[in-house]
């Protein structure tokens, strides 16, 4: 009884989880395409229209969402292992997804800091700039 569940659970696992691993796998692609072709969208309208888009932000951020679906895909795939090989393998490719996301992740972290520096200097320049044109008018 106990052998025929085990082995019932065993084959459900082996027939559906490859399945929801391609799944997951394809929604980090379709994340990454769609923010790709997004921040190549901002990319051309601000050259042509000379807007400014925090642009680098919105690929890391895309970049990392896609990432970290991926890594769920690769954490999947644990369950479905069947030698030393494929388990070095896959601990490679975990390695290289979670170090690349903490880079991108450090790089969003600067373009945040960045935007909210050019923020408060355009905030502070439009409360001064008021107090130059009073002063010029004696009042």
């Amino acid at each position: 009884m106990i052998s025929t569940m085990n082995s019932f659970v065993t084959s459900i696992i082996a027939d559906f989880v490859p399945f929801i691993i391609h799944s997951i796998e394809l929604m980090g692609i379709i994340i990454l395409t769609g923010g790709t072709l997004r921040a190549f969208f901002h990319y051309v309208k601000s050259l042509l229209m000379k807007d400014d888009f925090a642009l680098k932000y919105q690929l890391a951020n895309s970049m990392a969402i896609a990432l970290e679906f991926k890594l769920a895909a690769e954490i999947l795939k644990t369950v479905v292992v069947r030698d030393l090989e494929e388990i070095l393998i896959l601990a490679a490719v975990v390695s290289l997804r979670v170090v690349m996301t903490f880079i991108i992740r450090m790089e969003m972290k600067e373009a945040e800091e960045s935007i909210i520096k050019e923020t408060e200097e355009i905030t502070i320049k439009e409360v001064t700039h008021p107090i130059k044109e009073t002063k010029m008018l004696g009042l």
